[in-house]
């Protein structure tokens, strides 16, 4: 197999009106994604609810993620958190300009101690 080159902050233009998520690699009990948002949230009254742990940073742009139990995060380039599967959330907001990177890591995860 030979490297891949690419460049994360390579975004399509015009930007699209849906969240777009693209596939960066796979692995055995592992995906990593790339997400690009650009206004997106959660559509009223439902929640993710996922199989399998995930680990998410943002590198560009503002988010806010709800959490079922009641816990509110305003993220910020460079922030990241892990999201225990079945943890209920849901996305309250992304910017727009910048739009938002996303990096999100799933499968079964564990924080570092």
């Amino acid at each position: 197999m030979t490297p891949t080159l690419a460049n994360l902050f390579e975004l399509p233009s015009p930007l699209p009106a849906v969240e777009e998520t693209e596939i960066l690699a796979v692995g055995k009990g592992v995906r990593i994604e790339r997400i690009l948002s650009t206004g997106q949230t959660t559509p009223v009254g439902e929640w993710y609810d996922q199989e399998e742990d995930e680990w998410v940073t943002l590198l560009q742009g503002e988010a806010e993620l709800r959490f079922a139990e009641g816990e509110t995060y305003h993220l910020k380039s460079g922030d990241h958190l892990l999201i225990p599967a079945h943890c209920r959330h849901r996305v309250e907001y992304t910017s727009e300009n910048p739009p938002c990177v996303w990096i999100a890591v799933h499968g079964r995860l564990q924080s570092s101690p």
